[in-house]
């Protein structure tokens, strides 16, 4: 039911999914999302994620998933994490990783605003629990959702964080993305001029 419906709000909404690698890649994966720039690229992610029907999570404050509305959010893959404590994030993602396979959302961003750099965990959960990197973007001139760009781990094992970095960033420079906010998104990741 939810694949029929998130295929039938795209389809309304105009907008299409487009596969630039292997669908099945996206059961088990850090899935890289940018530019994150509005909470409409999460929703419309969301849907086109249920169109192909694979398992998505998402780590959110914990206060989300206790709250009255908590059974909702988990139910759409929120994994609470209490911000006020220290965590080994990197190894929590590498443990439930042990347990299910999904694709895990990371904005590298942090943030909708506007960033000289991406931050790192991304790439250090991916290393952590030897799983792809996988890239997705929402492109809101061409209105399409780009998923499966695939980082195998042996690769992101065997390379720099730099070059891996510099080859994050072509794809996107590459792909023209268009953002919800353009002038909220920096496509020079690495923050260097």
């Amino acid at each position: 039911m939810r694949k029929l419906l998130s295929k039938l709000i795209l389809k309304i909404l105009g907008w299409k999914v487009v596969l630039q690698g292997d669908v099945n890649v996206l059961n088990r994966c850090i899935l890289v999302v940018a530019p994150h720039t509005h909470n409409m690229e999460y929703l419309l992610g969301n849907l086109a994620y249920w169109s192909l029907k694979k398992p998505l999570k998402i780590i959110i404050k914990d206060a989300h998933t206790k709250a009255w509305y908590g059974f909702l959010v988990r139910g759409l893959g929120g994994i609470g994490i209490d911000r006020s404590q220290k965590n080994d994030l990197v190894n929590f993602v590498a443990d439930e990783f042990k347990k299910d396979n999904f694709s895990l959302v990371i904005t590298p961003e942090g943030t909708r605003s506007w960033v000289p750099k991406w931050r790192k965990g991304f790439y250090h959960m991916a290393l952590a629990a030897k799983v792809p990197i996988v890239l997705a973007a929402g492109d809101f001139k061409r209105k399409t959702m780009y998923l499966a760009y695939t980082i195998p781990y042996e690769r992101i094992a065997s390379v720099s964080y730099a070059e891996l970095m510099d080859e994050i960033q072509e794809y996107y420079i590459k792909n023209d993305i268009v953002p919800k906010i353009p002038a909220n998104w920096n496509p020079n990741i690495n923050g260097n001029d």
